[in-house]
Protein backbone atom coordinates (compact mmCIF):
# COMPACT_ATOMS: atom_id res chain seq x y z
CA UNK A 1 0.00 0.00 0.00
CA UNK A 2 2.82 2.42 0.91
CA UNK A 3 4.65 1.69 -2.35
CA UNK A 4 1.47 2.41 -4.32
CA UNK A 5 1.10 5.75 -2.55
CA UNK A 6 4.72 6.61 -3.25
CA UNK A 7 4.29 5.94 -6.96
CA UNK A 8 1.08 7.93 -7.26
CA UNK A 9 1.53 11.08 -9.32
CA UNK A 10 1.59 14.33 -7.33
CA UNK A 11 0.23 17.64 -8.71
CA UNK A 12 2.97 20.14 -9.71
CA UNK A 13 2.13 22.64 -6.98
CA UNK A 14 2.44 19.92 -4.33
CA UNK A 15 5.80 18.82 -5.72
CA UNK A 16 6.94 22.45 -5.46
CA UNK A 17 5.81 22.69 -1.85
CA UNK A 18 7.41 19.39 -0.93
CA UNK A 19 10.86 20.66 -1.91
CA UNK A 20 12.06 22.99 0.83
CA UNK A 21 14.57 25.70 -0.07
CA UNK A 22 15.63 28.65 2.04
CA UNK A 23 15.25 32.24 0.88
CA UNK A 24 18.93 32.37 -0.04
CA UNK A 25 18.34 29.73 -2.68
CA UNK A 26 15.58 31.72 -4.35
CA UNK A 27 17.51 34.99 -4.17
CA UNK A 28 20.49 33.23 -5.73
CA UNK A 29 18.37 32.37 -8.77
CA UNK A 30 18.49 36.05 -9.68
CA UNK A 31 22.31 35.84 -9.95
CA UNK A 32 22.12 33.30 -12.75
CA UNK A 33 23.24 34.61 -16.11
CA UNK A 34 20.62 32.55 -17.92
CA UNK A 35 17.59 34.37 -19.19
CA UNK A 36 14.74 34.41 -16.64
CA UNK A 37 11.20 33.99 -17.93
CA UNK A 38 8.52 36.20 -16.28
CA UNK A 39 6.84 33.12 -14.76
CA UNK A 40 10.18 32.07 -13.24
CA UNK A 41 10.48 35.45 -11.53
CA UNK A 42 6.92 35.15 -10.18
CA UNK A 43 7.84 31.71 -8.82
CA UNK A 44 10.86 33.19 -7.01
CA UNK A 45 8.79 35.90 -5.31
CA UNK A 46 6.01 33.46 -4.43
CA UNK A 47 8.54 31.14 -2.79
CA UNK A 48 10.34 33.69 -0.60
CA UNK A 49 9.17 33.15 2.96
CA UNK A 50 10.38 36.34 4.61
CA UNK A 51 8.18 39.19 3.32
CA UNK A 52 10.78 41.64 4.66
CA UNK A 53 13.11 40.59 1.83
CA UNK A 54 10.66 41.30 -0.98
CA UNK A 55 11.63 44.92 -1.69
CA UNK A 56 15.38 44.16 -1.74
CA UNK A 57 14.83 41.13 -3.97
CA UNK A 58 12.69 43.30 -6.25
CA UNK A 59 15.53 45.80 -6.64
CA UNK A 60 17.86 42.92 -7.48
CA UNK A 61 15.44 41.60 -10.13
CA UNK A 62 15.03 45.06 -11.68
CA UNK A 63 18.83 45.37 -11.96
CA UNK A 64 18.85 42.55 -14.49
CA UNK A 65 18.87 43.67 -18.10
CA UNK A 66 16.58 40.89 -19.21
CA UNK A 67 13.69 41.69 -16.88
CA UNK A 68 11.12 44.40 -16.51
CA UNK A 69 8.50 44.20 -13.73
CA UNK A 70 4.95 43.31 -14.68
CA UNK A 71 1.63 44.15 -13.10
CA UNK A 72 1.37 40.49 -12.08
CA UNK A 73 4.60 40.83 -10.09
CA UNK A 74 3.48 44.06 -8.42
CA UNK A 75 0.19 42.40 -7.48
CA UNK A 76 1.98 39.38 -6.05
CA UNK A 77 4.40 41.50 -4.02
CA UNK A 78 1.67 43.76 -2.64
CA UNK A 79 -0.45 40.75 -1.64
CA UNK A 80 2.53 39.25 0.20
CA UNK A 81 3.44 42.53 1.89
CA UNK A 82 -0.15 43.26 2.88
CA UNK A 83 -0.44 39.79 4.39
CA UNK A 84 2.63 40.59 6.49
CA UNK A 85 1.20 44.07 7.26
CA UNK A 86 4.26 45.76 5.77
CA UNK A 87 2.34 48.70 4.35
CA UNK A 88 5.37 51.02 4.30
CA UNK A 89 7.00 48.61 1.86
CA UNK A 90 3.87 48.76 -0.29
CA UNK A 91 4.21 52.54 -0.40
CA UNK A 92 7.87 52.21 -1.41
CA UNK A 93 6.96 49.94 -4.33
CA UNK A 94 4.20 52.29 -5.51
CA UNK A 95 6.51 55.31 -5.29
CA UNK A 96 9.05 53.52 -7.48
CA UNK A 97 6.37 52.55 -10.00
CA UNK A 98 5.20 56.15 -10.22
CA UNK A 99 8.74 57.46 -10.83
CA UNK A 100 9.22 54.87 -13.56
CA UNK A 101 5.80 55.80 -15.00
CA UNK A 102 4.55 52.23 -14.73
CA UNK A 103 0.98 51.96 -15.98
CA UNK A 104 -1.38 49.89 -13.86
CA UNK A 105 -4.87 48.72 -14.75
CA UNK A 106 -8.04 49.76 -12.94
CA UNK A 107 -8.35 46.20 -11.61
CA UNK A 108 -4.93 46.55 -9.92
CA UNK A 109 -6.05 49.71 -8.13
CA UNK A 110 -9.38 48.12 -7.23
CA UNK A 111 -7.53 45.33 -5.41
CA UNK A 112 -5.10 47.80 -3.85
CA UNK A 113 -7.92 49.96 -2.52
CA UNK A 114 -9.65 46.88 -1.10
CA UNK A 115 -6.38 46.00 0.63
CA UNK A 116 -6.21 49.43 2.27
CA UNK A 117 -9.87 49.28 3.26
CA UNK A 118 -10.14 45.69 4.48
CA UNK A 119 -6.65 44.51 5.47
CA UNK A 120 -5.00 47.75 6.58
CA UNK A 121 -8.25 49.28 7.89
CA UNK A 122 -7.03 52.57 6.48
CA UNK A 123 -9.93 54.22 4.59
CA UNK A 124 -8.02 57.51 4.25
CA UNK A 125 -5.29 55.70 2.32
CA UNK A 126 -7.92 54.07 0.12
CA UNK A 127 -9.24 57.54 -0.72
CA UNK A 128 -5.75 58.84 -1.44
CA UNK A 129 -5.16 55.91 -3.78
CA UNK A 130 -8.36 56.65 -5.66
CA UNK A 131 -7.33 60.29 -6.11
CA UNK A 132 -3.79 59.25 -7.15
CA UNK A 133 -4.89 56.94 -9.95
CA UNK A 134 -4.65 59.56 -12.77
CA UNK A 135 -1.00 60.07 -11.77
CA UNK A 136 -0.39 56.49 -12.92
CA UNK A 137 -2.21 57.16 -16.22
CA UNK A 138 -5.21 55.18 -15.02
CA UNK A 139 -8.69 56.59 -14.54
CA UNK A 140 -10.96 54.88 -12.01
CA UNK A 141 -13.91 52.88 -13.22
CA UNK A 142 -17.36 53.35 -11.74
CA UNK A 143 -16.86 50.01 -9.97
CA UNK A 144 -13.70 51.21 -8.19
CA UNK A 145 -15.26 54.58 -7.35
CA UNK A 146 -18.37 52.96 -5.92
CA UNK A 147 -16.29 50.58 -3.85
CA UNK A 148 -14.63 53.53 -2.08
CA UNK A 149 -18.03 55.12 -1.42
CA UNK A 150 -19.41 51.83 -0.10
CA UNK A 151 -16.37 51.28 2.12
CA UNK A 152 -16.71 54.76 3.65
CA UNK A 153 -20.43 54.25 4.33
CA UNK A 154 -19.77 50.84 5.93
CA UNK A 155 -17.10 52.41 8.15
CA UNK A 156 -19.48 55.30 8.89
CA UNK A 157 -17.07 57.91 7.54
CA UNK A 158 -20.02 60.09 6.54
CA UNK A 159 -18.12 63.38 6.67
CA UNK A 160 -15.93 62.44 3.69
CA UNK A 161 -18.49 60.56 1.59
CA UNK A 162 -19.67 63.78 -0.06
CA UNK A 163 -16.06 64.77 -0.75
CA UNK A 164 -15.52 61.54 -2.71
CA UNK A 165 -18.87 61.94 -4.49
CA UNK A 166 -17.93 65.48 -5.54
CA UNK A 167 -14.62 64.25 -6.98
CA UNK A 168 -16.37 62.19 -9.69
CA UNK A 169 -16.14 64.83 -12.47
CA UNK A 170 -12.39 65.44 -12.10
CA UNK A 171 -11.77 61.68 -11.90
CA UNK A 172 -13.81 61.15 -15.06
CA UNK A 173 -16.26 58.81 -13.33
CA UNK A 174 -19.73 58.33 -14.79
CA UNK A 175 -22.13 58.09 -11.85
CA UNK A 176 -24.68 55.30 -11.89
CA UNK A 177 -27.71 54.25 -9.86
CA UNK A 178 -25.56 52.04 -7.61
CA UNK A 179 -23.55 55.12 -6.62
CA UNK A 180 -26.68 57.00 -5.56
CA UNK A 181 -28.01 53.97 -3.69
CA UNK A 182 -24.82 53.98 -1.62
CA UNK A 183 -25.27 57.68 -0.90
CA UNK A 184 -28.91 57.15 0.08
CA UNK A 185 -27.88 54.45 2.55
CA UNK A 186 -25.16 56.64 4.03
CA UNK A 187 -27.44 59.64 4.48
CA UNK A 188 -30.15 57.50 6.07
CA UNK A 189 -27.67 55.95 8.48
CA UNK A 190 -26.53 59.46 9.35
CA UNK A 191 -30.15 60.43 10.04
CA UNK A 192 -30.39 62.88 7.12
CA UNK A 193 -33.62 61.57 5.61
CA UNK A 194 -34.59 64.76 3.79
CA UNK A 195 -31.22 64.91 2.02
CA UNK A 196 -31.53 61.22 1.13
CA UNK A 197 -35.00 61.68 -0.33
CA UNK A 198 -33.83 64.74 -2.27
CA UNK A 199 -31.44 62.47 -4.20
CA UNK A 200 -34.51 61.05 -5.96
CA UNK A 201 -34.73 64.42 -7.75
CA UNK A 202 -30.96 64.72 -8.23
CA UNK A 203 -30.57 61.35 -9.95
CA UNK A 204 -32.32 62.25 -13.24
CA UNK A 205 -30.08 65.33 -13.49
CA UNK A 206 -27.11 62.94 -13.52
CA UNK A 207 -28.83 60.76 -16.14
CA UNK A 208 -29.62 58.08 -13.55
CA UNK A 209 -32.96 56.67 -12.51
CA UNK A 210 -33.88 55.31 -9.07
CA UNK A 211 -34.75 51.64 -8.85
CA UNK A 212 -36.46 49.35 -6.34
CA UNK A 213 -33.27 49.21 -4.29
CA UNK A 214 -33.21 53.01 -3.97
CA UNK A 215 -36.75 53.10 -2.66
CA UNK A 216 -36.46 50.02 -0.43
CA UNK A 217 -33.42 51.54 1.31
CA UNK A 218 -35.33 54.74 2.06
CA UNK A 219 -38.41 52.81 3.21
CA UNK A 220 -36.34 50.56 5.47
CA UNK A 221 -34.82 53.42 7.43
CA UNK A 222 -38.09 55.36 7.59
CA UNK A 223 -39.92 52.33 8.99
CA UNK A 224 -37.12 51.78 11.49
CA UNK A 225 -37.77 55.29 12.79
CA UNK A 226 -41.53 54.73 12.94
CA UNK A 227 -42.23 56.92 9.90
CA UNK A 228 -44.30 54.25 8.14
CA UNK A 229 -46.74 56.68 6.53
CA UNK A 230 -43.84 58.48 4.85
CA UNK A 231 -42.59 55.13 3.60
CA UNK A 232 -46.00 54.53 2.01
CA UNK A 233 -45.82 57.96 0.37
CA UNK A 234 -42.59 56.83 -1.27
CA UNK A 235 -44.32 53.58 -2.25
CA UNK A 236 -46.99 55.57 -4.09
CA UNK A 237 -44.34 57.74 -5.74
CA UNK A 238 -42.55 54.59 -6.82
CA UNK A 239 -45.70 53.23 -8.46
CA UNK A 240 -46.34 56.51 -10.26
CA UNK A 241 -42.84 56.30 -11.70
CA UNK A 242 -43.73 52.78 -12.89
CA UNK A 243 -40.99 51.13 -10.85
CA UNK A 244 -42.07 47.62 -9.93
CA UNK A 245 -42.01 46.89 -6.22
CA UNK A 246 -40.19 43.68 -5.34
CA UNK A 247 -40.66 41.35 -2.38
CA UNK A 248 -38.10 43.30 -0.36
CA UNK A 249 -40.22 46.46 -0.62
CA UNK A 250 -43.37 44.67 0.51
CA UNK A 251 -41.54 42.94 3.37
CA UNK A 252 -40.27 46.29 4.64
CA UNK A 253 -43.73 47.87 4.54
CA UNK A 254 -45.44 44.86 6.14
CA UNK A 255 -42.78 44.72 8.86
CA UNK A 256 -43.17 48.45 9.54
CA UNK A 257 -46.95 48.13 9.85
CA UNK A 258 -46.67 45.12 12.17
CA UNK A 259 -44.16 46.96 14.35
CA UNK A 260 -46.74 49.72 14.82
CA UNK A 261 -49.49 47.21 15.60
CA UNK A 262 -51.32 47.88 12.33
CA UNK A 263 -51.51 44.18 11.55
CA UNK A 264 -54.87 44.27 9.72
CA UNK A 265 -53.44 46.80 7.24
CA UNK A 266 -50.31 44.67 6.94
CA UNK A 267 -52.47 41.63 6.16
CA UNK A 268 -54.28 43.57 3.42
CA UNK A 269 -50.91 44.59 2.00
CA UNK A 270 -49.87 40.96 2.05
CA UNK A 271 -52.98 39.90 0.12
CA UNK A 272 -52.41 42.63 -2.50
CA UNK A 273 -48.90 41.40 -3.31
CA UNK A 274 -49.87 38.58 -5.65
CA UNK A 275 -52.30 40.78 -7.58
CA UNK A 276 -49.36 43.13 -8.19
CA UNK A 277 -47.32 40.26 -9.60
CA UNK A 278 -45.07 39.99 -6.55
CA UNK A 279 -44.98 36.75 -4.60
CA UNK A 280 -44.30 36.58 -0.85
CA UNK A 281 -41.29 34.67 0.42
CA UNK A 282 -40.50 33.07 3.78
CA UNK A 283 -39.53 36.47 5.20
CA UNK A 284 -42.93 37.92 4.27
CA UNK A 285 -44.82 35.12 5.96
CA UNK A 286 -42.60 35.15 9.03
CA UNK A 287 -42.88 38.87 9.78
CA UNK A 288 -46.66 38.80 9.26
CA UNK A 289 -47.04 35.66 11.38
CA UNK A 290 -45.09 37.26 14.20
CA UNK A 291 -47.25 40.38 13.90
CA UNK A 292 -50.49 38.39 14.06
CA UNK A 293 -49.31 36.48 17.10
CA UNK A 294 -48.13 39.66 18.84
CA UNK A 295 -51.57 41.21 18.18
CA UNK A 296 -53.30 38.09 19.58
CA UNK A 297 -54.90 37.33 16.20
CA UNK A 298 -54.28 33.62 16.75
CA UNK A 299 -56.92 32.20 14.43
CA UNK A 300 -55.66 34.33 11.55
CA UNK A 301 -52.11 33.29 12.42
CA UNK A 302 -53.12 29.60 12.22
CA UNK A 303 -54.61 30.26 8.78
CA UNK A 304 -51.39 31.90 7.66
CA UNK A 305 -49.50 28.90 9.01
CA UNK A 306 -51.53 26.67 6.69
CA UNK A 307 -50.68 28.92 3.75
CA UNK A 308 -46.99 28.64 4.61
CA UNK A 309 -47.19 24.84 4.68
CA UNK A 310 -48.95 24.83 1.32
CA UNK A 311 -46.05 26.88 -0.09
CA UNK A 312 -43.50 24.48 1.44
CA UNK A 313 -42.26 27.09 3.90
CA UNK A 314 -41.45 26.52 7.57
CA UNK A 315 -42.08 29.01 10.39
CA UNK A 316 -39.54 29.54 13.15
CA UNK A 317 -39.56 27.58 16.41
CA UNK A 318 -40.45 30.75 18.29
CA UNK A 319 -43.51 31.36 16.09
CA UNK A 320 -44.82 27.85 16.71
CA UNK A 321 -44.32 28.20 20.46
CA UNK A 322 -46.01 31.60 20.73
CA UNK A 323 -48.91 30.51 18.50
CA UNK A 324 -49.55 27.37 20.56
CA UNK A 325 -49.43 29.44 23.77
CA UNK A 326 -51.86 31.95 22.28
CA UNK A 327 -54.33 29.34 21.02
CA UNK A 328 -54.32 27.72 24.45
CA UNK A 329 -54.99 31.09 26.05
CA UNK A 330 -58.17 31.60 23.97
CA UNK A 331 -59.24 27.95 24.50
CA UNK A 332 -58.71 26.90 20.88
CA UNK A 333 -57.23 23.59 22.00
CA UNK A 334 -57.99 21.61 18.83
CA UNK A 335 -56.19 24.26 16.81
CA UNK A 336 -53.30 24.22 19.27
CA UNK A 337 -52.97 20.43 18.92
CA UNK A 338 -53.04 20.76 15.13
CA UNK A 339 -50.23 23.37 15.23
CA UNK A 340 -48.27 21.14 17.61
CA UNK A 341 -48.48 18.21 15.18
CA UNK A 342 -47.36 20.46 12.32
CA UNK A 343 -44.49 21.70 14.48
CA UNK A 344 -43.28 18.14 15.08
CA UNK A 345 -43.73 17.22 11.40
CA UNK A 346 -41.39 20.07 10.53
CA UNK A 347 -38.69 18.63 12.74
CA UNK A 348 -39.06 20.86 15.81
CA UNK A 349 -39.03 19.34 19.30
CA UNK A 350 -41.47 21.11 21.65
CA UNK A 351 -39.94 22.11 24.97
CA UNK A 352 -41.32 21.50 28.43
CA UNK A 353 -43.02 24.91 28.56
CA UNK A 354 -45.14 24.10 25.48
CA UNK A 355 -46.22 20.71 26.87
CA UNK A 356 -47.02 22.30 30.23
CA UNK A 357 -49.20 24.96 28.57
CA UNK A 358 -51.14 22.33 26.62
CA UNK A 359 -51.66 20.07 29.61
CA UNK A 360 -52.77 22.85 31.96
CA UNK A 361 -55.20 24.13 29.30
CA UNK A 362 -56.77 20.68 28.94
CA UNK A 363 -57.12 20.29 32.69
Amino acid sequence: MSRALACRSVPPFLRLRSTVFDDGHWMGRLDHKDWLAPNEVLKIFASIRDAGLITSVFKKACARRDYKPSEALYSLMIDRLAGARRFDDVEELLARARVEKFRFSDEFFYRLIKMYGNVANHPEKAMETLYAMPGYNCWPSTKTFNYVLHMLVCKRQYEVVHEVYASAPRLGVALDTCCFNILVKGLCQFGKFDEAISLLDEMPKQECLPNAKTYSTLMHFLCQKGRVDEAFELFERMRKEEIEADTVVYNILISGLCREGRVAVAFDQFKSMSSEGCHPNSGTYQVLLDGLVASRMFVEAKGLLGMMSAEGLRPSFSSYKLLIDGLCTVDCLDDAHHVLKQMVDHGFVPRMGTWTKLLTSVC
